[in-house]
């Protein structure tokens, strides 16, 4: 007797161009959660919620390897503890402060600044070719972006806030982009899973003190059904499985192809808002969303070349 649903999950993980989208809709329910969850539920509690529910989930199957890998691990235990501290605790307590005060579609443009440094900095290592059609689609991809959140006019850019927790954003952007340079100093012996999950380990150490202050000041963690679930799915969908779909997709279609997916972040961002927030969708949401679509069908079509194998990639996914 076949199984259709693992023969599919199969099909699928041949053919990451078609996983593409995945990664960005799980990011897109992390901020849309984290913007909801606000009101109620403390930033770093929620990322320490977060980070434990991805690493409970993944201990069991790199238990064993990490074990054999102790070695190693000890010799990169400076390298870890800063891309926990970057990666897994600054980046994400920060972003979750900031989603308490800030619209979820502002935090995805500003978080969608991040790859749009992948293909140059590709190209300036030397590790990857840019073509003019990829960069033509990840501009016209930001430009989307950018009409979504000027919500039609291009002017009112230059009075964009950066105080409050607009600068709390660009920091945990800033955040992010030293742990995605720290982590290619990863060893190649080390497997990524078994690194993945000694950098949730650290960030949660990381995080421990500001968790006991931040409860010690009187903040409480709610116990309902929704937040509940809400932790759960950002902790299995939105930072275990987006990485591992993310990692393959990078794998076989490239840095610069898979980054230029994470504009999409922006439009599943719109649509779930509205369809679980209320916001309403306009006409600048919709020739932005157009935008967003054609850029990315430009760049992900002008890159067919397959990347480097699964186990040689060590890149990070995006939050």
């Amino acid at each position: 007797m076949t199984h259709p649903v693992p023969g599919l999950a199969a099909r699928l993980w041949a053919r990451p161009a078609l996983l593409l989208c995945l990664p960005p809709l799980f990011w897109a329910g992390n901020l849309v959660l984290g913007r909801a969850l606000g009101p109620t539920f403390p930033p770093v509690s929620l990322a320490v919620g977060r980070w434990l529910v991805a690493f409970v989930v993944l201990a069991p199957f790199v238990a064993r390897r990490a074990y054999e890998q102790r070695q190693l691990l000890r010799q990169h235990a400076l390298l870890i503890l800063a891309c926990g501290a970057f990666g897994v605790a600054g980046y994400n307590a920060l972003g979750y402060l900031a989603l308490q005060t800030v619209p979820a579609a502002s935090v995805a443009f500003l978080n969608s600044t991040l790859p749009l440094m992948v293909p140059l900095a590709a190209f300036a290592l030397g590790v990857e070719p840019v073509g003019p059609k990829t960069l033509f689609g990840i501009a016209l991809s930001f430009l989307g972006v950018t009409w979504i959140v000027s919500r039609g006019d291009l002017g009112s850019l230059g009075h964009l806030s950066l105080g409050g927790g607009e600068i709390l954003v660009l920091i945990a952007v800033a955040n992010y982009a030293l742990y995605s340079v720290l982590i290619r100093r990863k060893p190649a012996a080390l497997d990524p899973l078994v690194f993945l999950a000694a950098t949730m380990v650290t960030g949660l150490l990381v995080l421990m003190p500001f968790w006991v202050t931040e409860l010690a000041r009187g903040a409480t963690i709610p116990l309902d059904a929704g937040s509940i679930a809400a932790v759960l799915y950002i902790g299995v969908f939105a930072s275990l499985l987006a990485f591992v779909l993310w990692n393959r997709c990078v794998a076989m279609l490239g840095a610069t192809v898979t980054g230029a997916s994470f504009h999409l972040v922006a439009l599943f961002t719109a649509t779930l808002a509205f369809l679980l927030l209320g916001e309403p969708v306009r006409s600048f949401h919709l020739i932005g969303i157009a935008l967003i679509l054609a850029g990315f069908a430009v760049a992900t079509a002008s890159r067919q070349a397959p990347a480097p194998r699964l186990d040689q990639v060590d890149s990070p996914s995006p939050p």
